[in-house]
Order: C-alpha cells, then sequence, then structure tokens
C-alpha cells in the first residue's frame, strides 16, 4: 500500500447529491489507482440542520456505488473519531497551539486567525468602513489539475465564532493534518478556500497536502451549478428507479475525466486502472441525464440472466408492483428475460410486462386507433386465431412458421398479422418478441384474449 491518503468528507444536511458522489468517486479511484488509503470523514458540527437520516442515506449511497472506505465510520482505523462532532478535544487541542505560536487572539468574543506580515489600515468602499490589512506574498498553490494558482489572503480571519463553534477552515484542516491525508481533492468551488487553508498548514508547521480541484457538474438546461434541486440531482432517486450502480459510476466517472481515447463504457476494474489526476479535464461538465439513461441501458441489456432476474424481482418487492408476489417464480422469470432486450431500465419492467400478470390490462386507444384504421385487421385477427388454434405454443419458431405460412397463403406479409395480433394480446402496439409473448402466455390465454378483443369491436 502506498502513503497516499486521500479523503470524502460530506456534511450529513441534505440529501446526497451527485457532484458529491463525484467528488467520493474521484477520491476513491485515486486511492485504489495509487494503492493508497480512501477516509471517509463526517463534517457533521452544523447541529441545526444535521441528521442521522441523512448520514445514513450517505453511507447507504456510498456502499450502493461501492465505494467502500478504508477507514471510517463503521470501519474504524488509526486517526479516529472520523465524525467532527466527536473531535473536540482534538481541535481545542490545535487551537492552544495557535494560541502559543501568537497565531490566534480574542476580538468580539471571536477567535481570530493571525497572518504574519506589516499591517496598516485602508477604508473599504464595500463594507464602509476601515479595515486593518496585512501586506503578505501572494499565496502559491500548485494545483495538480488547475495548475499554478495565486491567491492573497489580506486580511485576519475567523477560526472560532463567539458561540465557540469552529469554522470550517480550521477544522478541515486540522483534520487533514490528524489524519495525514496527503492529496485533497475536492470541488473547484473550494479553490477560493484554499489560500486560508495553506495559512493555517504553515502556521502548525504541518505539510501542505497536494490539492487537486475538480471541475463543477453544470445543470442540465442553462448556466449554473447543478444544485439539489435540479431534476437528476440526487443519487438515491436512481436508486430508488433500478440503475445500475456500475452505469451511474462509469457516467460519473466521466463527468470531467477523460481516460484519453473514445471508449465511454468501461467496466469500473478498467476506471481504476486507467484513472490518474493528469486526466481531469479543467472545463466544467454538463449533466446529461439522456446520456445517463443511455449508459444504464447498455448496463440492463449485459445483465447476466440471474442478475438481472433478481434486480427486477428487487424493484417489483421495493415498489409493491403487481408482479411482487408472483408465485410462479418460473414465469416471473420467463417474462422478465423476455423484456430485458427491449426495455431501456428496470423502471420500465412494471408498465411493459402488466399484461403478462392480469386480464385486466388497459387498452392504448391510440395505437388501437393507428391500427385497427389501416387495412382489414378484423379480418387478420380473425384468420390468425384460426390458424393458431392447433399450433404448439412451446416452440417460438414453430409459432412464426405457423403465422409465416398463414401469411403466404394469403399472399400477405407476417406484419399484417402483428399489430393486430400484439394489439389483441397485450393492449398496446410495442413489447418483446411476439412468438416470445405467445409462447410465455400459453396458447390459452393468447386464443381468449384474441376471441375477447373481437368481441369487442
Amino acid at each position: 500500500m502506498s502513503n497516499i491518503r486521500v479523503r470524502f468528507a460530506p456534511s450529513p444536511t441534505g440529501f446526497f447529491h451527485i457532484g458529491s458522489a463525484r467528488t467520493a468517486l474521484f477520491n476513491w479511484l485515486y486511492a485504489r489507482h495509487t494503492g493508497g488509503t480512501f477516509v471517509l470523514r463526517i463534517e457533521d458540527t452544523d447541529k441545526e440542520r444535521n441528521s442521522e437520516d441523512f448520514l445514513n442515506v450517505i453511507y447507504d449511497s456510498l456502499k450502493w456505488l461501492g465505494m467502500n472506505w478504508d477507514e471510517g465510520p463503521g470501519v474504524g482505523g488509526d486517526y479516529g473519531p472520523y465524525r467532527q462532532s466527536e473531535r473536540d478535544a482534538i481541535y481545542k487541542e490545535y487551537i492552544q497551539k495557535l494560541f502559543d505560536a501568537g497565531r490566534a487572539y480574542e476580538k468580539d468574543g471571536a477567535v481570530w486567525f493571525k497572518l504574519l506580515g506589516e499591517r496598516y489600515e485602508t477604508y473599504d468602499d464595500h463594507r464602509k468602513k476601515t479595515v486593518e490589512k496585512v501586506k503578505v506574498a501572494p499565496t502559491v498553490i500548485d494545483d495538480l489539475i488547475r495548475g499554478r494558482v495565486e491567491r492573497v489572503e489580506d486580511e485576519d480571519f475567523v477560526i472560532v465564532r463567539s458561540d465557540g463553534s469552529p469554522v470550517f477552515h480550521l477544522v478541515n484542516v486540522i483534520d487533514d493534518i490528524a489524519m495525514k491525508i496527503t492529496h485533497v481533492i475536492r470541488g473547484e468551488d473550494h479553490l477560493s478556500n484554499t489560500s486560508k487553508h495553506v495559512e493555517l498548514f504553515k502556521a502548525f508547521g504541518a505539510p501542505v497536502p497536494h490539492f487537486a480541484h475538480i471541475p463543477l457538474i453544470l445543470k442540465q438546461n442553462g448556466p449554473g451549478k447543478m444544485s439539489k434541486r435540479d431534476q437528476g440531482a440526487l443519487v438515491e432517486e436512481y436508486q430508488r428507479r433500478g440503475y445500475i450502480p456500475e452505469a451511474l459510476v462509469n457516467f460519473l466517472s466521466l463527468l470531467g475525466w477523460n481516460p484519453g481515447d473514445d471508449r465511454e463504457k468501461m467496466p469500473v476494474a478498467e476506471i481504476i486502472s486507467l484513472f490518474d489526476l493528469p486526466g481531469v479535464n479543467q472545463s466544467n461538465a454538463r449533466f446529461d441525464d439522456k446520456k445517463l439513461a443511455h449508459m444504464n441501458m447498455t448496463y440492463v441489456l449485459e445483465l447476466p440472466p440471474d442478475d438481472f432476474v433478481a434486480r427486477a424481482k428487487a424493484y417489483f418487492a421495493r415498489h409493491g408492483t403487481f408482479a411482487a408476489g408472483m408465485p410462479d417464480e418460473n414465469y416471473l422469470r420467463e417474462v422478465l428475460l423476455l423484456s430485458q432486450p427491449k426495455i431501456k431500465g428496470i423502471e420500465d419492467l412494471p408498465g411493459y410486462t402488466e399484461y403478462f400478470f392480469t386480464e385486466n390490462f388497459p387498452l392504448n386507444e391510440k395505437a388501437a386507433a393507428k391500427i385497427m384504421g389501416k387495412g382489414e385487421p378484423k379480418t387478420r385477427l380473425l384468420e390468425l386465431a384460426g390458424a393458431l388454434k392447433t399450433v404448439d405454443f412451446s416452440n417460438d419458431l414453430v409459432i412464426e412458421e405457423a403465422i409465416k405460412k398463414l401469411a403466404a397463403d394469403k399472399g400477405l406479409g407476417f406484419g399484417d398479422y402483428q399489430s393486430i395480433a400484439r394489439l389483441a394480446v397485450s393492449g398496446t402496439n410495442v413489447g418483446p418478441n411476439l412468438t416470445g409473448m405467445f409462447r410465455v402466455l400459453g396458447r390459452d390465454r393468447v386464443m381468449a384474449r384474441i376471441e375477447r378483443f373481437l368481441a369487442r369491436q
């Protein structure tokens, strides 16, 4: 194992955002690529907004995505505790170090961090008052993604609020020092904080970690960063919809990173082997839910049969659909595997397969109007009913040959019978292979549905 240590430090103040998942993923990929350590640290000092429910969503989402952590809550490690709410004694010890070094002082009930340099007063037009400034050299950040970045901190800043709670900048740096974090990989929106952090690292006499600020994820339509309110922004939404987690990981890995060629669909092991920080883009990445849906579809199509059936059954059980309690496991399996090549996602299965589980399925009026308004569909259906009466329904090919023979005898094509047959038996004009559908439903149910449909016309 290498000495590289990275961390993901979420706050349990809301549902798990896709941007947070991407940050966690880039840290996890870098740790796995380098043989380093991935630390999960919970920034739960905001007592008013923190929630154990939100914390459990973070844990559950990371596990669902396959991002196991090497140190952190539930796992342990040498540098815990891994929740900031449990680290007060550590923070007090480090704050005292700053006082002892003359780098902290109290003012207006708060504790301030003291910059080193020549001090002078100037009038601040924006704040409409005179403020004390400090002449300091620019802080240079050799960012592994952004390159050389210079920032100037020219005013002392608060590190402990008047209510006694330490601010984000301070606890963030203290935790990174105490947990021996070597690489800080985080969103570009944190770049403006980094000069404060570098000054704190130096004041503590600690090595400054390598920084890598990854590009933002832009909302799908319009300008600006994707927020928790934007469509498709929450990880648990994809979990609820039955998305394949490996598909979401694959998609997220390409939001701001390029493997160096045109490859898009890659197994996680391959992404790990290729991922490195020089391949991360500087330009922001735009979220595209259509691309994600397509990526998910390719994963669904390639699932091994047993895996697909297990995921589908879990989705049915979670959503309480009509197929959730299907006692005939073999029948359910036949229906699911017949549908797999045709669906875009597991969430489509309930609507796509409803007529396999009930005789009270709806009739798609738009499809019916289109099919019934062309040619002589009722005559075709009567002919088909007659031809299928003695056919062996246990074999797709036998059913197909029977329909083809009927069509040839009448001087017609297979399609002349297919549309009306599908409508009569399923109530719609889309679905799995027709002969496969007939085989799974069985001759008795198919014939009964055709007769019922004819009686209504």
